[in-house]
């Protein structure tokens, strides 16, 4: 029988956000500006170079107190506090959760059963570092001699999203006359198109799979193995066109891989958590060793915001406090991250695994079923685009849907007045998003009285404002911690283990199952579901 636990809906603090919520529900943010003037000025917060505007959530400071309440309340610190002492939080997996690790500096102490690991973390930095330059500078060739022109990161999950989002953000910082493409998807054709038209003299694979053994991944470099060989013909190649990142010598050395080029991680880096990581070694190779130490110096500088400043003030806490209010209190399933840099076109998609495989749970970490909303389902893409495809949904639509809106003062590149023009929308979306449009506003502007109820905009949608002063490497790692820490927050007021991802293994293994029933000679005899047989069955008809 599972063990009980307070149940945070049951507590004092839980209950007194239900009153709260039943008071201000219909509170409309066009009278809460108008109440208080310096809302815009105090509903905000600074950690690091990122500033904070909430004041554009349905929310008064009273809730905000009764929000830092609940947190106190469901051992946010504690758990926090824990997690950088190297406890092992990671309940289900007796794993400590130590992605902060990745980025303490040399001469901080971070113990995992007594033994510091930063100077571990340093060591294998100092050797990716190393490699890094090797390849960057023409030093490292390929079996003919030829200099490395091409690199191929190998993974799934947070072995690529995480490398191939941070590449694509700090594009402008990498080195330019070389190629960086990311294969991840087992679909044939995400390999072939990422390897289409290179020369396998010219390219080196970086293989991400902490087991060696990952379906997906290891299917993708056998694959890569064949392709390189063919033209290179010569098994003793593998050993200068492939790297690893692995925990596991043994299968690394038989696939052909020096052990030498086999850059270690720890079991307590999640896969989400990890580019910052030897998962991060295509990373360096692109934007060069010292930007990349400059990114881990900004993931820092948030988690000691995270660790050391008070809830009221902790802007990853308070972040995720927010998003706690419209989950549960509000019923909203969603939320959207809208970056208005182009840099981070991958940013969403990267948060979509960081937030749903973290807190897509439906037990608490005692193994009892949960009957609160736990984890939303994150979606977005890059402004302006955006504003063309789904924000009439936002605006018009019949669903609550809180939205992140991330902003760069400084553009990487001046051309002309789109800088201008970009951060107009940034600015104006939130504002259009709260305060909307009345109906005698718009009659006032004289519009057809047909068609004043579809040019109405009710308001009084939220959103959060996060503004910095560019996008480099550090600011990068330091949006990305606030995030994770955001993460951590709801997890733990939800009591659940936002550290395992066994909702991912069920379908893998099944599909291991199948894989022998596709490729059988014969007609195999199936004893799936009659769906899942049938469409076996015409699938078999259709691909002969």
């Amino acid at each position: 029988m599972a063990e009980q636990h307070e149940r945070i809906v049951d507590t004092p603090e839980w209950k007194a956000l239900e009153e709260h919520f039943e008071r201000t529900r219909d509170l409309h943010l066009r009278q809460m500006f108008t109440d208080d003037a310096t809302r815009g000025d105090t509903m905000v917060l600074e950690a690091g170079d990122l500033y904070l505007d909430y004041s554009k959530n349905r929310l008064t400071p009273e809730t905000i107190t009764l929000l830092v309440a609940l947190a106190r309340r469901a051992g946010v610190e504690t758990l926090r506090d824990a997690m950088f002492a190297g406890e092992k939080i990671n309940i289900t997996e007796q794993r400590a959760v130590l992605h902060v690790a990745l980025r303490a500096p040399e001469g901080e102490q971070i113990l995992v059963d007594g033994v510091d690991v930063v100077p571990e973390v340093h060591r294998v930095l100092d050797k990716m570092a190393g490699f890094s330059d090797r390849v960057r500078s023409g030093a490292w060739t390929g079996h003919t001699g030829k200099r490395i022109r091409n690199v191929v990161n190998i993974g799934i999950g947070g072995s690529d999203l995480g490398p191939r989002m941070a590449y694509e953000a700090l594009k402008d910082f990498s080195e330019r006359s070389m190629t960086f493409r990311f294969v991840s998807n087992v679909d044939g054709n995400d390999f072939w198109e990422a390897t289409r038209d290179l020369d396998p003299a010219e390219t080196l694979f970086v293989v991400a799979s902490k087991t060696f053994t990952t379906l997906e991944t290891m299917t993708n470099a056998r694959s890569a193995r064949e392709w390189a060989l063919e033209k290179l013909g010569d098994d003793a190649a593998v050993a200068k066109h492939f790297v690893a990142v692995s925990t596991n010598a043994e299968e690394v050395a038989e696939f052909g891989i020096d052990t030498e080029n086999m850059f270690e991680f720890w079991d307590w880096v999640g896969g989400r958590y990890s580019y910052d990581s030897a998962i991060g070694l295509s990373l360096m190779i692109a934007i060069g060793p010292d930007a990349f130490r400059d990114m881990l110096a900004g993931f820092h500088a948030i988690d000691e915001h995270f660790r050391t400043a008070p809830i009221e003030s902790n802007l990853p806490m308070i972040l995720g406090l927010i998003g706690i209010w419209y989950d549960n209190f509000f019923g909203a399933e969603t939320v959207a991250i809208l970056p208005y840099n182009n840099y981070l076109s991958k940013f969403s998609a990267y948060l979509q695994q960081l937030d749903m495989e973290s807190d897509g749970k439906a037990v608490d970490r005692q193994g009892n079923a949960v009957d609160w909303q736990t984890g939303p389902i994150v979606w977005g893409q890059p402004g302006t685009n955006g504003q063309h495809a789904y924000y009439q949904l936002i605006h018009q639509g019949t669903k609550l849907i809180p939205a992140d809106f991330i902003g760069t003062c400084r553009p990487a590149h001046l051309l002309g007045d789109h800088q201008n023009l970009l951060m107009a929308n940034f600015f104006a979306q939130p504002q259009a998003l709260a305060f909307g449009k009345t109906p005698e506003e718009v009659v006032a502007e004289g519009v057809p009285a047909e068609q004043v109820p579809h040019r109405t905009f009710a308001g009084n949608h939220p959103t959060n404002s996060v503004l910095v002063t560019e996008l480099t490497p550090n600011t990068l790692g330091q949006l990305v911690a606030m995030y994770e820490h955001k993460v951590f927050t709801q997890g733990a007021i939800w009591n659940i283990n936002s550290f395992d991802q066994w909702g991912v293994e069920l379908g893998k293994k099944l599909a291991m199952d199948i894989v022998p029933e596709l490729d059988a000679a014969t007609e195999p005899d199936l004893a799936h579901d009659s769906s899942t047989n049938a469409l076996i069955r015409r699938y078999r008809r259709l691909r002969s």
